[in-house]
């Protein structure tokens, strides 16, 4: 069984990705990585080389600049990382620069891709998420959180990534279909500075925004970012992933939240109630089949 792992990366160093614990998370499950990394306005590229693995393979890339609204540059990026694996290649492993695979999570994925190595009806692996959020002690427990995505899709050559990159179709449009694994994707990407989170935000409304109205308004309400403004958080009981904990350690600012409150409209609160009680997300956006 042979495995590749991709992904894409630009600016990583301005932005505080934590893109080379991403990358050393899974590098043990691997026999190749392709990183997609985009021409940069920082140190990003000497960032990458400086991982220690010969494991890791770079391609130079340039973003499509008439290609963002809609996020649709980044699925552009990680379908030039995916096209750069090997071809014999059994599995490919995705992975963004602001998740990290939990080393506990190894044994569990590297079990299932042996499994369903030779079941072609399985396109893929679907994986559960914890989403932190402000600090590394909260994480999202609303309904504004996905609860899992696929990060690990069968090489065949016919799968691409969809939209904004969250997820993956056939080339004919066709939902994956996918094996959820208790293996755990940690994402990061609203754990950062105050001041980077919202230069980040500025920067990331021009992958969404089409017109100059809606990007200035989009900058308006990073201007005045607030980790306070979240509808709904947790304690995180448990531990983090080893690669990411000297990161962990260098946490430099504070975040409070009072676990207790519940920012929900009246519709939200009745959602949340019934999978509280049930286990099911009512109208829960699901890009594969089960």
């Amino acid at each position: 069984m042979k495995v590749a792992g991709f992904s894409f990366i630009r600016n990583a160093v301005q932005f505080d990705y934590p893109v080379v614990e991403a990358i050393t998370s899974v590098l043990p499950l691997c026999d190749e990585f392709v990183i997609a990394v985009g021409a940069s306005d920082d140190d990003t590229l000497d960032l990458i080389k400086s991982i220690p693995s010969d494991k890791i393979r770079i391609v130079h890339t340039t973003w499509d600049q008439s290609a963002l609204a809609g996020g649709r540059v980044l699925a552009q990026e990680t379908d030039k990382a995916l096209a750069a694996i090997s071809p014999d290649a059994d599995w490919a492993f995705y992975i963004q620069g602001d998740e990290v695979l939990h080393e506990q999570s190894i044994p569990v994925v590297r079990e299932a891709m042996q499994t369903y190595l030779k079941d072609e009806n399985v396109d893929g692996l679907l994986f559960k998420y914890l989403h932190f959020y402000g600090s590394y002690s909260y994480v999202g427990d609303s309904r504004q959180w996905y609860r899992r995505e696929i990060r690990v899709i069968r090489n065949t050559g016919n799968v691409v990534s969809y939209k904004d990159a969250q997820g993956f179709r056939t080339r004919d449009n066709r939902k994956l279909n996918v094996k959820l694994i208790d293996a755990y994707i940690y994402h990061y990407g609203w754990v950062k500075p105050p001041e980077t989170q919202r230069k980040r935000l500025e920067y990331a409304n021009r992958f969404w925004h089409t017109s100059h109205e809606n990007i200035a308004d989009a900058d308006a309400r990073a201007k005045v970012f607030d980790y306070g403004e979240i509808d709904s958080l947790a304690h995180f009981t448990g531990t983090h992933p080893a690669v990411m904990q000297p990161r962990v350690d260098r946490l430099n600012w504070t975040f409070d939240f009072d676990i207790t409150q519940k920012k929900y409209t009246p519709r939200v609160r009745f959602l949340t109630f019934i999978e509280k009680l049930t286990g099911w997300r009512i109208g829960e956006y699901k890009n594969y089949k089960l």
